[in-house]
């Protein structure tokens, strides 16, 4: 866990209150609540399947909750992704989604776009006012790149980028919005344990300078290394939510990713349900001693774990 240098300076940047996400009769999150303040860093953990990307779209408007609320900054969001990017929420997401032909400055300066007041005319016209603001624009990038570490693979292609660099190039874009809060959908997957450490050290800087941010990630000890609150969805329900410390002692974390049921669990009455039927059929419903080798890694699995 780090120490955060402005916590609790400007109060709470995102508050989510009961969200819920149903598919027809599928509930893929449910009656979720999660809070991140300013100078936070929260991690947002669960086997897969647990619902945590759905709940990332539903932050950010690519989903519309069928229930529940999303507030930044005290201010109901729209339902809108735009919008939602310029209120001051951006993200990455699992797959990396650069413009592969563009280069890398040009990448980033499609995040500023939303910072921009000039409209079509002023971009078609090219008066002074747009090219004040396309100075500015080119300039902050830079700043960015810079920051990142991409400056000097400013006029490469997207796509000639190593897959380290190619993340980086996305948290690059997301923060070109100047967000307050940035959403982090596995920034390290496929990654080697050095790019996980530069990518730890990243989230760390973008944190110092002010941006909040709320993480998914399979790695566990980047979680607990990183994050001062983790939060764990099993099952599209929020089961614990603490400092590492309490999330790493808590019995139904490990129950959950060894995939041992426990007494109230989220869905525990159905498993209970199907273990009776396939007992009754006489095949003995697998136990913890059937789960995969690397299951035992859970939440405590070491840097490289499975993901």
């Amino acid at each position: 866990m780090t120490t955060p240098t402005t916590i609790g300076t400007a109060g709470t940047v995102l508050e989510a209150a009961g969200v819920t996400m149903r598919f027809g009769g599928l509930t893929a999150v449910r009656g979720v609540d999660l809070t991140v303040r300013s100078g936070e860093i929260v991690g947002l953990i669960g086997p897969n399947g647990a619902g945590k990307t759905t709940f990332f779209n539903c932050l950010t408007g690519l989903y519309v909750p069928t229930e529940g609320t999303v507030s930044y900054r005290g201010t109901r969001l729209s339902r809108k992704p735009h919008l939602v990017t310029k209120a001051g929420i951006a993200r990455t997401f699992q797959n990396i989604r650069l413009f592969a032909n563009m280069t890398v400055l040009e990448n980033t300066l499609v995040g500023h776009h939303t910072r921009t007041k000039e409209g079509l005319w002023s971009a078609l016209l090219r008066g002074p006012g747009f090219r004040k603001a396309e100075r500015s624009s080119e300039e902050r990038a830079l700043e960015l790149l810079e920051f990142t570490g991409l400056a000097a693979k400013r006029d490469h292609l997207a796509r000639n980028l190593p897959y380290g660099e190619q993340r980086k190039l996305e948290i690059a874009r997301a923060l070109a919005s100047d967000p307050g809060l940035l959403l982090l959908d596995e920034p390290t997957a496929g990654m080697n344990p050095q790019e996980t450490r530069a990518t730890q050290d990243l989230v760390l800087a973008i944190r110092d300078q002010g941006t909040a941010v709320l993480v998914i990630e399979h790695d566990m000890r980047f979680i607990f290394n990183l994050c001062d609150r983790v939060a764990v969805l099993v099952q599209g329900e929020k089961l614990v939510e603490g400092t590492s410390e309490v999330v790493q002692a808590d019995e139904r974390v490990i129950a959950a990713y060894l995939g041992t049921p426990f007494e109230d669990a989220p869905g525990a009455a159905e498993a209970a349900e199907v273990r009776a039927a396939e007992e009754a059929r006489g095949g003995a419903a697998p136990g913890p001693e059937d789960s995969p080798p690397d299951a035992a890694s859970g939440p405590a699995a070491p840097e490289g774990g499975a993901r």
